[in-house]
């Protein structure tokens, strides 16, 4: 894992050398500026539409934007001279802000099945399927901001520990969204053979579902890549090359946020309330879906 350095005049934490490059200034000014204003275009978004399930993503891109402002901090010092804060703000941050991206595309998979009144096609309860992938992803932001705390800790055991911590929690990540995965493309099929008369009456939710999909795989392959980062230690390949974290870490999320930006959920926020205040027709069957056979169709 970690080995302290023996130069004690480089940046250190015991020992432990921050980056084992330059961060560069203008990648982290740029993410900064699309973060930002990704970021404020959702939370206009969210005010408009009254869609509150996408509270967790938006603190998710606040994360974004301030993990690389200390990023840039981290940039404006000199190498050898780099302090801890800024350090910790960039890793803790970018690290934790996908479970929070996460949050909120497992609760719109639940809005979206009350909305076209499409219980029948899961394969456990709607409101189940929300509690174990939003309790999921709670677990695992709690082991990757745990880690991420103790790795800022001074004490190389700390280090270590948090190191390991954090693989865990990717890992639990990467399990949750193929669970996740699976368990939407059953229900997406299950619909396309045997639609409801509200899935037909709002052809729109496919769009949806395959927005899910795009953002669903762009977060997991970048916890992928990140567990290999954390496997291979701090003296490893891709903590040594400043290029991964802007193209497998902050690049890919930069498109997730666009993509729900662009499919933004808020229609699927105003048909479940309309749903709800009676101004649209309910499937006289949907009460009793959930009381249905859920393997079957």
């Amino acid at each position: 894992m970690l080995a302290p350095r023996a130069d004690s005049s480089s940046s250190a934490l015991n020992g432990f050398e921050y980056y084992h490059y330059a961060p560069s200034m203008g990648a982290a000014i740029l993410f900064i500026i699309l973060f930002g204003l990704a970021t404020s275009l959702h939370f206009a978004q969210m005010i408009r539409s009254r869609t509150w399930f996408m509270i967790p993503f938006v603190i998710g891109g606040v994360f974004e934007t301030i993990g690389y402002v200390g990023r840039a901090l981290s940039a404006s010092q000199s190498p050898g001279a780099y302090t801890l804060g800024p350090y910790i703000i960039q890793n803790l941050l970018t690290l934790v802000a996908p479970a929070l991206f996460a949050a909120s595309i497992y609760m719109e998979l639940g809005r979206i099945v009350l909305m076209i009144n499409g219980d029948k096609a899961l394969f456990i309860r709607r409101t189940w399927l929300t509690k174990i992938f939003v309790g999921g992803d709670v677990f695992s932001f709690l082991l990757q901001g745990g880690g991420g705390g103790l790795m800022g800790s001074g004490q190389i055991s700390s280090i270590n520990l948090g190191q390991k911590l954090v693989v865990i929690g990717l890992l639990v990540q990467v399990v949750f969204f193929g669970l996740f995965v699976i368990a939407a493309a059953l229900f997406h099929a299950r619909m396309r053979k045997v639609p409801t008369h509200r899935s037909e009456e709002l052809p729109w939710w496919r769009r949806h579902m395959m927005s899910l999909y795009i953002v669903s795989l762009l977060i997991f392959a970048r916890s992928i890549v990140r567990v290999v980062e954390y496997l291979q230690g701090f003296n490893g390949y891709i903590m040594g090359h400043e290029a991964f974290i802007y193209v497998f870490d902050a690049m890919l999320m930069f498109i997730a946020v666009s993509v729900m930006a662009y499919f933004h959920p808020g229609d699927v926020a105003r048909e479940v309330r309309a749903a709800k205040s009676g101004r649209v027709e309910i499937d006289p069957h949907y009460k009793d879906a959930t009381r249905m056979n859920r393997m079957g169709v």
